[in-house]
């Protein structure tokens, strides 16, 4: 995944929004290992210090946890995957309503824009 950060936001909250997309997502499955540190500091162009910051976050929030001597897993705990998932789809659905709000939406327009677009582009998946 290339790491793109936005100013304004501090780089450790960024990363963890980064890697909570990839837990959710798949690409770090439960129960997996993910890369050291060192490794992510260098695959994302930070210092270990953030790093470490961001995944000391995640393991409060419960999506990782350490094992002393083998390193970080992501939880196998399908309820905070659940929350996780729920979580992340609200913050994009309000992100949407926010910005379509701007150009003068309405709710209902918002909602009928969706369902145009999910019918041209993804007809199977009504």
């Amino acid at each position: 995944m290339a790491w793109e950060f936005k100013n304004g936001v501090p780089i450790y909250l960024q990363i963890v929004d980064g890697i909570k997309i990839r837990i959710a997502g798949g690409e770090l499955p439960p129960g997996s290992k993910i890369p050291s540190v060192r490794d992510l500091a260098a695959e994302a162009g930070v210092n270990p210090n953030t790093m470490q910051r961001a995944l000391t976050q995640l393991e409060q929030e419960g999506l990782l946890h350490a094992q002393r001597t083998s390193g970080r897993y992501v939880t196998e705990d399908e309820q905070k995957m659940k929350e996780l998932r729920r979580s992340l789809s609200e913050k994009y659905v309000e992100e949407l309503f926010t910005q379509l709000s701007r150009l003068g939406m309405t709710r209902e327009e918002i909602i009928a824009e969706v369902s145009n677009w999910k019918a041209e582009k993804n007809p199977q998946q009504q």
